[in-house]
């Protein structure tokens, strides 16, 4: 999920943990501790663009992480903070790092929460970014946090966040289990043989749901809203593996296959190759839609394979997120 929610999520729990004892500290230190797991993002910065990828919702992801960080934290901060123990403050670093990627098992990119093992966690039925979940939860919040620390209103308001934002998640849960059949019966409508599907909502909302879908060949795409009222049409992408040729065997190659379980395709445009991440789609919805969320240039040079991330266009994104508001109202 994103950052501010991260924090929010993170100062609701360090209000359930501590907030009686140590008031809006413990809303602070929780917020930070729901921030620490994402520094993981700083590798990019000193490494290279598949090894950042690898490292993503890696080890600061995980139960392991937690453990051996949290009395790491709580000795650090009881040091200076005297209102809590060593213990405390320990417990509240640790469901504050814990709570962060049980919240990020939900999205479409997942963690691994229990590394080192190669198992990722990724429920999809939230994007990063849904405001239902995080605007009435970031409001409770700010409310808790302007009230006495011992006022029982503060601590039933700081619950009602959690509630609230614990109880959308289950509405999406049910939402991805009501819109998965609609896919597997239009494919079955249409006569498409396949081998597996994944769905997943589209950004910002939990109304308009994205289907990937694995045929022999080629995957396909398709939008499903709960407002609808036409049948779902799928656009195909050739997978075009056999593009890779050789390349398929270098080590940032096999590292992106496995990063994305599989799903994706290989586009050629002139002399320039592009790895396509199928798993988070394409930016628009009209058919025939060639830009990939995430792509990746593999580029060839004297001492070896590079691979950057092709950069979105700011403006053709104002545009999606009008393309977007009009696909959520139906077909």
């Amino acid at each position: 999920m994103d950052s501010l929610t991260q924090i929010v999520l993170g100062a609701a729990v360090g209000e359930v943990v501590l907030g009686k004892k140590v008031g809006n500290k413990a809303m602070l230190y929780g917020a930070i501790a729901g921030t620490i797991p994402d520094l993981d993002v700083l590798a990019s910065q000193f490494t290279d663009t598949v090894t950042a990828l690898d490292m993503h919702r890696g080890f600061t992801h995980s139960i392991l992480f937690s453990v051996i960080f949290a009395p790491i934290f709580g000795w650090l901060v009881s040091r200076y903070e005297k209102l809590a123990s060593f213990k405390e403050w320990s417990w509240l670093f640790f469901w504050g790092f814990i709570t962060h990627p049980l919240l990020d098992a939900h999205t479409t990119w997942g963690t691994q929460l229990f590394w080192p093992l190669d198992l990722r966690l990724a429920y999809k039925n939230i994007f990063v970014i849904d405001p239902l979940y995080t605007v009435p939860f970031l409001v409770c919040v700010i409310w808790a946090m302007r009230l006495p620390k011992d006022s029982l209103k503060r601590r039933k308001i700081n619950w009602l966040g959690l509630t609230l934002s614990s109880s959308y998640l289950v509405i999406t849960l049910l939402l991805k289990a009501y819109t998965y059949p609609k896919f597997t019966q239009a494919l079955e409508n249409q006569g498409v043989d396949y081998t597996s599907v994944q769905t997943k909502p589209s950004a910002f909302n939990s109304i308009l749901w994205t289907a990937n879908v694995d045929t022999p060949d080629a995957y396909l795409i398709g939008h499903y809203s709960i407002f609808d009222t036409q049948p779902i049409k799928f656009a195909s992408y050739p997978k075009q593996h056999e593009l890779l040729g050789e390349l398929k065997y270098e080590e940032k190659v096999q590292k992106l296959i496995r990063i994305t379980e599989g799903w994706y395709s290989i586009t050629q445009k002139g002399e320039r190759l592009f790895f396509n991440d199928l798993r988070f789609g394409v930016l628009g919805f009209a058919p025939g839609e060639d830009r990939f969320v995430f792509s990746y240039e593999l580029i060839e040079t004297p001492t070896g394979l590079k691979v950057e991330e092709v950069e979105k266009d700011r403006e053709q994104a104002k545009e999606l997120v009008g393309e977007l508001g009009e696909r959520i109202l139906g077909n």
